[in-house]
């Protein structure tokens, strides 16, 4: 059975695991190494109260460069592999709207199906508008589907737009914010409790935002780092935000080159930091598409960052 909207907002008050997608040296998705990666996810967990872990392949999964037919294979695969035992949020890329409106009716039809899917930024030419009005047809249009959907927020020109569609439609249960922590107390002082809930949507260094409201945040580094991960969301939750303060500042060094130059090593960092690693029960793959490995130098800034940390592995 599905989680009704209550049951989902509530167990969305975590870490949002989103791991890179591996790809073999010849460009194609690695699938023996994803699988890897899915059950090091789901059996390293350490989330207080017995939660289930949340995957979602998105953005740093590099999802806008995977054809959609290889999208629907990649995402069935993931559900069938998570089967029940976590749960699980699609990135669907919403340009154009009828591929992905058919991305999801597809998936919705999954043995298992996700349990929401995460819209993540529009591009080309749009006014917030019609991203609003749009929205709420695509919304209605795959109501039947039972399809439920997170806004990703990267322009702050858009917060009202995700603000509204969040209070005014029963499909749209949240916000990923990857603005600004700024931006976070004023969002969450608009969407209604009983509506929706505020995502913050910029990896590990989330503890400003949950300060300010935020409930569960998103992680491309728990692949390799799921204990850190998992400490910070358990101290937020508990209210200890000096102990979420002392590992995020563990962690902020290799979250600094991910996102350094308009998030250049966002993908490949991680890539590159399972390979340092060397842990045998995680693949980072040889680089996904116009995702190279890093230069000998940022590697070298890898390790270095990686050191500290290597217990929470």
């Amino acid at each position: 059975m599905p989680l009704s909207n209550e049951e989902l907002l509530d167990a969305l008050d975590t870490v949002i695991s989103i791991p890179p997608v591996p790809f073999t040296a010849e460009g194609s998705i690695d699938y023996d190494g994803h699988s890897k990666n899915i059950d090091y996810l789901l059996s390293t967990n350490e989330l207080e109260g017995g939660r289930r872990r949340v995957l979602c392949v998105a953005g740093t999964s590099l999802i806008h460069h995977i054809a959609a037919d290889e999208q629907m294979r990649l995402m069935e695969f993931t559900t069938n592999r998570i089967a029940g035992r976590g749960l699980f949020i699609a990135g669907i890329a919403p340009n154009p709207l009828a591929e992905a409106e058919r991305l999801i009716e597809g998936q919705a039809q999954f043995t298992h199906p996700p349990d929401a899917f995460l819209l993540m930024p529009l591009t080309g030419v749009a006014d917030p508008e019609g991203i609003y009005q749009g929205y709420m047809a695509l919304g209605e249009r795959l109501s039947s589907t039972g399809a439920r959907f997170l806004y990703y927020l990267r322009q702050d020109r858009e917060a009202d737009t995700a603000v509204r569609l969040v209070n005014d439609s029963p499909r749209f249960l949240g916000i990923k914010v990857g603005t600004t922590p700024d931006d976070v107390k004023g969002i969450v002082d608009q969407v209604r409790s009983d509506a929706g809930t505020v995502i913050w949507g910029v990896g590990d260094r989330s503890t400003a935002p949950a300060v300010a409201g935020a409930k569960g945040h998103t992680s491309g580094i728990n692949i390799g780092f799921a204990k850190a991960s998992d400490a910070i969301n358990n101290a937020q939750r508990q209210g200890d935000y000096d102990q979420s303060n002392k590992i995020e500042a563990l962690m902020a060094p290799l979250e600094e080159i991910r996102f350094r130059n308009g998030r250049q090593y966002n993908y490949s960092a991680v890539v590159e930091a399972l390979r340092l690693g060397t842990w045998e029960d995680v693949e980072g793959g040889a680089g996904g598409p116009f995702n190279p490995p890093v230069p000998e130098a940022v590697s070298a800034e890898v390790r270095a960052a990686i050191e500290p940390i290597l217990s929470y592995h």
